[in-house]
């Protein structure tokens, strides 16, 4: 029994003792559209409901991705065009986001290549990420004028000290390893072994969570690649930590100045680039998320989603980096002091019958 969808941009399978979702969408390198999550949803409530399905899987086609975000291009011009469509896919993705986190089956997400934004979100919420030396994950959004959704305002607060505060400001990239380090990935297996691992939980009968688990554990063990690495972050955590406690933007600015280190100075460089309005939002998304739940921190990011459609630098953003590539956005306000805690409350203000309701 496998389901192939329009295009077969998402393929959903009954293999083994599994259900096993594949994002098809090589070329684009798997981005997730709107028409994908409206697949994949409906298959996992139902095969949580499956007596005989005892576990999911979810992995990208392709071997560069395994999913490099949301179709944030077809959602920027939705919403330059007023189409409902930008409404439906942050509130659809979001929901799906949820489901996954509320999974009463076991998840198992491939993490294998380019995982950021969207994709982010259909793994880290689940009970088992597995990374691979390919693996490349970031939270990029501030650069684009959104901000780390998908749940980022739950899970990023969460990680060790300030590290996704950090993540979520700067955008920084984490590679292999360092994935299973930062705590995104649960596991660790090199990619040579992948086909292996998956075969192997396939085959497994009627496994309970304990018998998945050894399997990773089992796996994870054997693995060889860049074992003895330390964390790329390791040596910076401390400043990190005390850097990003500040409560406001300027007072993290002021702290990565006054350090002065180069370390410090080039994450500066980096954050001036950013929105700032992306910046504020995501600052107080982060503090906000960190006492939420996740349902209700992604109604807090619905409501920040819709303000963004209805702003102006998620236009901006995508034009600069995505359309034209001229890397050169004009953030409307552009500077960190315009934006004020009157216009932040806007942004994060209950949207009443139309808020993102589970």
């Amino acid at each position: 029994m496998s389901k192939h969808t329009d295009a077969a941009e998402v393929l959903l399978e009954r293999k083994g003792c599994a259900g096993v979702i594949t994002l098809n969408r090589p070329k684009f390198l798997n981005a997730l559209n709107v028409s994908m999550i409206r697949h994949i949803y409906p298959q996992l409530k139902n095969w949580e409901q499956d007596p005989e399905t005892f576990l999911i899987i979810i992995k990208g086609a392709g071997g560069k991705a395994f999913c490099a975000g949301g179709d944030i291009r077809a959602i920027s011009e939705a919403g330059k065009a007023n189409q409902k469509i930008a409404q439906d896919f942050f509130r659809e993705e979001y929901m799906l986001n949820n489901a996954i986190g509320s999974c009463q089956k076991p998840y198992v997400a491939l993490i294998h290549g380019i995982t950021m934004g969207g994709g982010v979100g259909l793994s880290v919420h689940g009970q088992f990420r597995v990374a691979t030396e390919k693996s490349l994950f970031a939270m990029p959004e501030t650069a684009i004028g959104l901000f780390p959704d998908v749940g980022g305002g739950y899970f990023l607060p969460r990680l060790r000290g300030k590290l996704g505060y950090f993540l979520a400001l700067t955008g920084f990239r984490l590679k292999g390893r360092d994935v299973y380090a930062a705590g995104i990935a649960t596991h660790f297996v090199d990619s040579e072994k992948l086909g292996m691992l998956e075969e192997d939980l396939l085959a497994l009968k009627s496994p309970s969570k304990e018998n998945i688990a050894d399997v990773l554990d089992a796996y994870h063990a054997k693995s060889k690649i860049d074992q003895d690495k330390s964390f790329i972050l390791e040596e910076h955590m401390d400043k990190i930590n005390s850097w990003f406690s500040a409560n406001t933007l300027e007072q993290i600015i002021e702290n990565l100045q006054q350090d002065g280190s180069s370390f410090a100075l080039e994450q500066l460089k980096v954050i001036s680039k950013m929105s700032p309005t992306s910046l504020k939002i995501t600052l107080r998304q982060l503090i906000e998320g960190s006492s939420k739940t996740l349902q209700e921190v992604l109604t807090m990011e619905y409501r920040l989603s819709q303000a963004c459609m209805g702003g102006h630098d998620f236009y901006e953003g995508v034009r600069a980096v995505l359309i034209d590539k001229d890397q050169s956005p004009k953030w409307k306000p552009a500077d960190l002091k315009e934006v004020t805690d009157e216009d932040l409350n806007e942004y994060f203000k209950s949207l009443g019958s139309n808020d993102l309701k589970f």
